[in-house]
């Protein structure tokens, strides 16, 4: 679909199976900061906007009854299908929604907004959500204090090229004071807890650029992660391990300078 680039559209429709095994969920008190700071509750009608496999999704569920997945790659919408059959799911972009003005009391973005982060973007949710709307953003962000979080940072960045990415701050361009106020940041910690296939290498293997790769690149890729697992002391010889995040939450609210 246009409007996705293509580390997403190429690394996320390869690795859609990999990506819903091995990314990490959300920690419980998302649930309140989505009901405190974004109002939502059973009578709201929320977007999940690059809902990608569910993930998110699932957590919206369980406090938002009236739910529309909007996701542009098929095979991620497919694995979200099988996950959530009754949500509804729609085929659009964060610049093309097709969906009705007005229509929504939330809109949130789980691990997606840095991809269309555009005044385009921020002007189509303004378009459906409801006067007294929010928007919602939320990332899992890998905690580099622990040193073998920060040695598989140091794996991936070289193929890093020019995807996207939440941590250079660059999805902050778009809040100019037109449409949203600006993001106010909330922080919990969260663990995911597996084992190291699931959480280091399915985890890795699900990153945009690195499911991008080549078939060799990916391998030599797969090798230092493989070795880091075998040697490092924290590591080494587990059947379970906890990869540390910091899930950061932002809450803007729609402003009314915009029809």
């Amino acid at each position: 679909m246009t409007g996705v680039h293509a580390s997403a559209q190429q690394g996320f429709s390869t690795q859609a199976r990999t990506y819903a095994q091995g990314r990490p969920g959300y920690p419980r008190q998302l649930t309140g900061w989505l009901a405190d700071a974004l109002g939502i509750d059973a009578h709201s009608t929320v977007i999940d906007l690059g809902a990608g496999t569910g993930k998110f999704t699932r957590l919206l569920s369980s406090l938002a009854p009236t739910l529309i997945a909007v996701e542009p790659v098929m095979e991620m919408g497919a694995q979200l299908v099988k996950l959530l059959p009754g949500v509804r799911l729609v085929n659009g972009t964060a610049e093309s929604m097709p969906l009705a003005s007005a229509s929504a009391d939330a809109v949130v973005c789980a691990q997606a907004f840095h991809w269309f982060s555009s005044e385009a973007a921020l002007a189509q949710i303004h378009r459906v959500l409801k006067p007294e709307g929010r928007l919602g953003l939320v990332w899992n962000v890998r905690d580099e204090s622990v040193d073998w979080i920060a040695a598989i940072t140091a794996i991936i960045t070289p193929y890093e090229g020019d995807t996207p990415r939440f941590h250079n701050g660059r999805w902050r361009e778009a809040f100019t004071g037109e449409y949203f106020s600006a993001p106010e940041l909330t922080c919990f910690a969260y663990h995911h807890v597996g084992s190291p296939k699931e959480v280091i290498m399915d985890r890795i293997l699900s990153v945009s650029f690195i499911a991008a790769l080549p078939p060799a690149e990916k391998a030599g890729v797969t090798a230092q992660l493989q070795q880091l697992i075998d040697t490092h002391p924290a590591l080494k010889g587990r059947d379970t391990v906890a990869f540390a995040y910091q899930t950061q939450a932002y809450a803007c609210r729609r402003l009314a300078g915009k029809a």
